[in-house]
């Protein structure tokens, strides 16, 4: 039985917490919604996957990663982060077990850092890590094309002959799985997204991930991974972990993340401002990218204070405008 001790994204959190900041999708993203294709996959070019083999991969990890990998079994996945010591994320991944151990599924352009990072600490655990982008192959997939067999709760695993299917937070209301698969088999379906979309519906599922851009530039719960089942409280000590846990616990967050609607183009790492202050930015874009309609949307990491419905602009304090939109989900905020 698994028992990441994790929140879900469709349940509520225990008695100390609160609920807040998820509302509908404005009218406006409906309209969007409704014009995407029923179903179809993407590859994930830009992704890779890290392996750790041998008997004490699972052990190993679960010391570096900011959720429980000790715990997971063939039916889950994680998402998970690996911090600095002062508690900013250096990477985030889909942790997934395979036949030949447990593979972090993340960004290419963290593949390489990472893979050096966490081979400085294996010491004298029996594990191997190597990257294995050239064996398996990450495809995003929505709508019909997500098998019905996968369960529907966020996180959940369906395996079949050439790999695993997990299933990911939705966008928009349409469904999304990450499939994890040999890199000589076919594509997971027929039908191929328009290029550039699945990178829009991971921005409008409000769960993104570290890049070069933003690496070291966010304690997790800046990018609500508190309330998307992204930590684990419970398992003890990782790189960071007390300030992580210092964060979640004493006082209140000051940082949150928030989606956005851009009147241009705009990308990760560009800094936000608040007309109060021109000087000193507020927060920072943590993932952005082009609807089909050619609107643009991001993922911002704000203070709190400034998201007070004034106008927040990117990049300087007279760029690109900004307008903050509902979450997808409620954050989980403790007191």
């Amino acid at each position: 039985m698994d028992d990441s001790r994790t929140p879900s994204m469709s349940t509520s959190h225990p008695a100390t917490a609160a609920a807040v900041g998820a509302t509908d999708a404005p009218p406006e993203l409906a309209a969007v919604g409704s014009a995407l294709p029923a179903g179809g996959c993407a590859p994930l070019s830009d992704w890779g996957v890290l392996l750790a083999e041998g008997p004490d991969a699972a052990a190993f990890l679960h010391g570096q990663l900011t959720n429980d990998v000790l715990q997971l079994d063939e039916q889950h996945a994680r998402l998970a982060a690996y911090c600095s010591p002062k508690g900013r994320m250096l990477m985030s991944a889909v942790v997934v077990r395979l036949a030949e151990g447990v593979a972090l599924c993340l960004p290419r352009e963290r593949l390489a850092p990472m893979l050096k990072r966490l081979a400085m600490f294996v010491l004298r655990a029996k594990v191997r890590l190597h990257d294995a982008s050239a064996l398996w192959t990450l495809w995003g997939v929505i709508g019909e094309s997500v098998p019905a067999d996968l369960a529907a709760a966020p996180w959940s695993v369906w395996r079949d002959e050439g790999g695993a299917w997990v299933r990911l937070p939705p966008a928009l209301g349409r469904e999304r799985a990450l499939r994890v698969q040999a890199a000589t088999a076919p594509a997971p379906s027929a039908v191929s997204l328009p290029p550039g979309l699945w990178p829009w519906l991971e921005v409008m599922s409000g769960v993104v991930h570290v890049c070069d851009a933003t690496a070291e530039a966010f304690v997790p719960q800046m990018i609500n991974y508190e309330s998307v089942g992204g930590v684990n409280f419970k398992k003890g000590c990782y790189p960071g972990q007390e300030v992580v846990a210092r964060s979640q616990f004493r006082g209140t967050l000051k940082r949150r993340g928030y989606l956005a609607a851009a009147e241009g183009p705009v990308a990760a790492g560009q800094e936000v401002f608040h007309p109060a202050d021109t000087e000193q930015p507020v927060g920072l874009i943590a993932q952005a990218a082009a609807a089909p309609d050619g609107s643009w949307h991001a993922f911002l990491s704000l203070q709190t204070s400034a998201a007070d419905g004034q106008p927040l602009r990117a990049g300087t304090p007279d760029g690109v405008g900004l307008r903050l939109l509902p979450l997808p989900y409620p954050l989980l905020q403790d007191i």
